[in-house]
């Protein structure tokens, strides 16, 4: 029986700067494979084939792509940002040189990723591609996904038959069961994110001795240690939404205090204005009564004068 991968541990990197598409592609392969220069010389050979395709294009169809070419030409690069952001959109009209270009959404920022996991004989194919609906139907049964939006980047992927997070903004990564895995990727699509599916023969092994490991974003972790770093971070993310909640409590608690003090006054108001009205009713009936009593203590006066 085939032994666990690297020995068990799961390969993290934590983000530095804009290097998302590098921790990207190194968690995808659960090890340090590619620096930055290494994305930055595929994006620059990138940028060298798509310029010498838009030369040795045809008349008719450089007129044709000339509305969408623009700068093309240009010695900016059109794969990588100064900022290190990999994979700037690629122009529609350089989508057939690569695979999947005709699948719905299909997003020409991957194509450095690509370029990256080809070395490694891996595809990189996105989840609405007629080829990948087993995917859809059953995400548990491949081994890795790439999701991608705005300038972000990260991959969620099984290892050793467990799925795991490995998004570089967490400072471990974040287990998955099957059934949260399947309801994660709905919600992603749902909110925007544009999915790619990972399939080949991914390395087993990566020395973890390597210098490579070293690069200051990189770390080798047990699934017990990411489980325990991430309960520490959720402990301590805790406080702050307790804190949050009891602040709303209080307010709250005011307010009800608050309504009760003003429902007990307006009842006190009303109450007097029951009463000071039931008194000035009272008195007309009260004065009618002294008067009617009056004539006859009067009447017993005169009566016993004339006696």
């Amino acid at each position: 029986m085939e032994g666990p991968s690297n020995g068990g541990m799961l390969y993290h990197e934590v983000q530095e700067s804009k290097l998302c598409a590098v921790h990207c592609v190194n968690t995808v392969l659960q090890g340090p494979f590619f620096s930055e220069f290494d994305l930055a010389a595929l994006a620059s050979d990138l940028d060298s084939k798509e310029r010498q395709m838009m030369l040795q294009g045809t008349a008719a169809a450089a007129a044709a792509a000339a509305s969408s070419a623009g700068d093309f030409l240009s010695e900016e690069s059109h794969n990588v940002s100064l900022g290190g952001d990999f994979s700037i959109q690629v122009p529609s009209f350089l989508y057939p040189v690569f695979p999947c270009s005709s699948c719905p959404n299909f997003d020409g920022r991957i194509k450095v990723l690509q370029k990256a996991l080809e070395v490694w004989d891996l595809q990189v194919i996105p989840l609405d591609c007629p080829v990948a609906e087993p995917a859809q139907v059953d995400p548990e049964l491949e081994n890795a996904f790439i999701c991608h939006l705005h300038d972000h980047w990260f991959c969620i992927r099984k290892v050793n038959g467990e799925w795991y997070n490995f998004d570089s903004l967490y400072a471990a990564p974040q287990h998955f069961s099957k059934f949260y895995l399947s309801a994660y990727l709905d919600s992603l699509k749902g909110s925007g994110w544009s999915i790619f599916l990972v399939r080949g023969n991914f390395p087993k092994e990566c020395p973890m001795s390597s210098s490579e490991a070293s690069n200051g974003y990189g770390q080798w972790l047990s699934p017990e240690d990411a489980e325990r770093i991430t309960k520490s971070c959720n402990l301590t993310q805790a406080p702050q939404r307790n804190n949050m909640a009891q602040q709303h409590s209080d307010r709250s608690l005011l307010l009800d205090e608050t309504d009760m003090q003003m429902l007990s006054e307006m009842e006190d108001e009303d109450l007097k204005a029951a009463i000071a009205a039931s008194l000035m009713d009272s008195s007309p009936a009260t004065a009618s009564v002294v008067e009617a009593s009056n004539p006859k203590t009067e009447n017993k006066d005169d009566q016993e004068k004339t006696a």
